[in-house]
């Protein structure tokens, strides 16, 4: 009786063969002794030396930045609080867009922290220009987006979210927010702007203290 045996060619995904291939270091060539490389390494060759002349896009380092961009933000912002403290709540509203709208749409490559930073602060103070023309749900929006951003050391959208839904009689949801807020910052963080939010805290558990009574 003859056995046959049947070898199994290898596969090919899973074989690893190393091929001698040089890179030219003066004219960046492919080349190779096997003959049947010739022609794939001088079509590489060909194709790689025709990508050369065109234009690029690849962007800079990952921690690189825009200045002008950063420049502008910040001009917007500065602008934005000159208008805010004559009262000109419209046009900081506007100014602190423009900020916003320029902060988010950094490109990809950017540090995203930077750009949680600068919207929480642009956010931050939008929220205040919206509650100086009594826009409590425009400005409770924009003061959680601050908080999104950046959520510890930012008493001021803390305060403000919790004061916006007390103006809007939403009392209960305002306690549990003041007090997300409170245990969120600690005891040493925010300063003066901590203990604005410990007071607002006291003045919203009177009023639902006064509502169960």
């Amino acid at each position: 009786m003859t056995t046959t045996t049947t070898t199994t060619p290898p596969d090919p995904l899973e074989t690893f063969t190393l091929l001698p291939i040089t890179l030219s270091p003066t004219t960046k060539a492919l080349s190779s002794p096997l003959p049947h490389l010739t022609q794939p390494l001088t079509d590489l060759t060909t194709l790689q030396r025709s990508l050369l002349p065109l234009p690029t896009q690849t962007p800079p380092a990952p921690s690189a930045t825009t200045p002008k961009r950063t420049a502008q933000i910040q001009k917007m912002h500065s602008q934005g609080t000159t208008s805010l403290r004559k009262s000109s709540h419209q046009e900081a509203i506007q100014l602190f867009t423009y900020g916003l709208e320029m902060a988010l749409t950094r490109p990809g490559w950017e540090p995203i922290n930077l750009v949680k930073e600068e919207a929480a602060m642009l956010y931050r103070d939008r929220a205040m220009a919206y509650m100086g023309l009594q826009m409590w749900a425009e400005a409770a929006a924009d003061a959680e987006c601050s908080v999104e951003c950046k959520r510890v050391g930012n008493a001021k959208s803390w305060w403000r979210r919790g004061k916006c839904l007390a103006e809007m009689g939403r009392w209960a949801e305002a306690g549990r927010w003041v007090e997300m807020g409170l245990e969120v910052e600690g005891e040493k963080e925010g300063g003066k702007e901590r203990e604005e939010l410990v007071q607002l805290g006291r003045e919203i558990r009177e009023v639902l203290e006064g509502e169960r009574g």
